[in-house]
């Protein structure tokens, strides 16, 4: 936790797109060619939800109850941890080369939030990633489904872009009675060459010790959809 902590302080420092809740999208110069490849993508996931009712749940993914609860948060999983979920890439082939143009991305995965769903206040284990969201699919009351980061309120847009650090207090609310689905993305923060080496460092570190990682990759490969 000494080690963590400390990187967080020299993140927060020394990052190279500064220290914000939410930030400005022309600050990463990938995100225009993500948002114009949005057609092609939405054409990928609407293939993945006809079979809607077999994509797993947040929680059985990754073994995490406390954010939501049912069947209220499903997540079709392209990567985790680094790691590709190859049955799914292969299935989102166009989606999967548009993921490996985003520099350091560490999971992707199509967040689909059904109506009513409350996604409750908490924050992410470690600064060194940021998250991206493409908004994919929104109800048509956009102004009723938000995200709020340290207080700060964004609505998600079809075809646009959200990046936040997940470090930051935030939750999520979708008061209407349709889904939301957005493309969801960690990738590692930019920072100068020394401190993303030793985010990524800290990364292979810690892995071995997550028997939530190795569970995940274990469960995605053998859940047919």
């Amino acid at each position: 936790m000494y080690l963590i902590n400390t990187m967080e302080i020299l993140n927060r420092r020394y990052s190279l797109v500064g220290d914000h809740p939410i930030f400005i999208n022309e600050q990463f110069n990938w995100v225009q060619k993500v948002e114009e490849k949005y057609d092609s993508i939405l054409e990928e996931l609407k293939s993945v939800l006809n079979t809607e009712d077999r994509i797993p749940n947040f929680q059985d993914v990754l073994n995490e109850d406390i954010l939501t609860k049912g069947d209220n948060w499903k997540t079709y999983f392209l990567y985790i941890y680094s790691h590709s979920v190859p049955k799914n890439c292969n299935k989102c082939p166009l989606t999967s080369e548009v993921l490996a143009e985003i520099p350091g991305m560490r999971m992707a995965f199509f967040s689909i939030l059904k109506p009513g769903t409350h996604i409750s206040p908490h924050r992410g284990p470690f600064n060194g990633v940021l998250r991206y969201h493409l908004g994919m699919i929104i109800p048509k009351k956009s102004e009723d489904c938000y995200i709020v980061v340290n207080n700060e309120t964004v609505s998600w847009q079809a075809g646009k872009s959200i990046i936040f650090d997940d470090s930051y207090i935030h939750e999520v609310r979708n008061n209407t009675n349709q889904e939301r689905v957005v493309l969801f993305v960690d990738f590692i923060r930019p920072m100068p060459l020394v401190l993303t080496w030793l985010n990524k460092a800290l990364f292979r570190l810690a892995e071995p010790f997550l028997t939530e990682i190795k569970d995940a990759r274990k469960y995605l490969n053998s859940h047919n959809l």
